[in-house]
């Protein structure tokens, strides 16, 4: 087993509590999909939003989602200008058996402009 770690990011449509949740709670759950992950594999999760999102915690999503057991933290992007907007980040630390190679990202709406290089 090895620890491995997965980016992903996503993008709301607008500050908006709902949205948040809904948008962080898709992010999750496709990192764990096409990794083919379960809870017990997370070892932490850290979450960023860029500083036009305060309606909501990334993080409770996740709590939700059942993940009640797992480490998870939220901060503030960095505020770039010209940066993408309202944009929510991941980055989780997972124990996997597969090499680094075979880990997928994940990028999801508007964040997919992020990183161009990978397959969707």
């Amino acid at each position: 087993m090895a620890v491995r770690a997965l980016r992903g990011a996503t993008q709301v449509d607008a500050d908006d509590r709902t949205q948040i949740l809904d948008r962080s709670a898709e992010l999750v759950g496709a990192v764990l999909e096409r990794n083919e992950l379960v809870s017990d594999d997370i070892i932490s999760i850290w979450f960023t939003a860029t500083p036009d999102l305060t309606a909501e915690f990334p993080a409770y999503a996740a709590r939700l989602l059942g993940l009640t057991d797992v480490p998870l933290m939220c901060a503030t992007e960095m505020s770039v200008p010209g940066a993408l907007p309202r944009v929510l980040r991941l980055l989780a630390h997972v124990e996997t058996p597969r090499p680094r190679a075979e880990m997928r990202h994940v990028y999801l709406h508007g964040a997919r402009a992020l990183r161009t290089d990978l397959p969707q």
